[in-house]
């Protein structure tokens, strides 16, 4: 990957032996897989068995998580928060979960789209509830640093599992607690 860097560096007509650029091809490569180490976890590993038993069967949102991930067309930032809901169906899953959840999936090439639906499926899953609901907004430099130019429009994508998709009174409860 390092070898890569340096080819870009030279494509663009900068000398990759120049002070400031001569060890840019490692930073660089070593910043690509941080911000692609999803691919290398596995979901078993991030829950490590924190899940409990527990009686709650009311809504527990997860607020405000900071996200960030590369857009799959232009390899540039999306950077955004998350909340992340779900209803207990005899099991909780430890607090710190559902942000390592969302990084899994935020650090791989994405479209937010597609990020939404994978954290939502993920919880899911894990978790057995009754229903999650999933709200990403994000800026994307794609849209404010090239093309568009946009620099105040931000997306908002959505992912309503079970009783969140089926009940339009939990739906709206969770949408109203995410915006308080």
């Amino acid at each position: 990957m390092e070898a890569q860097f340096r080819a870009i560096i030279e494509a663009v007509g900068e000398n990759p032996e120049r002070e400031g650029l001569v060890r840019t091809p490692l930073r660089a490569a070593k910043a690509m897989q941080y911000l692609t180490q999803g691919y290398e976890q596995d979901i078993n590993e991030i829950v490590n068995g924190a899940i409990f038993e527990s009686e709650n069967d009311q809504m527990v949102i997860v607020r405000h998580i900071e996200m960030y991930s590369l857009c799959e067309h232009h390899l540039l930032p999306f950077i955004g928060k998350c909340h992340v809901a779900y209803l207990p169906d005899g099991k909780v899953i430890g607090l710190s979960k559902i942000p390592r959840i969302v990084d899994m999936f935020a650090r791989r090439l994405q479209i937010q789209e597609n990020l939404t639906k994978q954290i939502g499926e993920c919880v899911q899953n894990v978790t057995g509830a009754k229903g999650v609901a999933v709200v990403i907004e994000a800026k994307h430099l794609c849209a404010m640093m090239r093309g568009v130019g946009k620099q105040n429009s931000d997306m908002v994508t959505s992912v309503m599992l079970g009783r969140f998709r089926e009940d339009s009174r939990t739906r709206q409860e969770f949408l109203d607690l995410i915006r308080s």
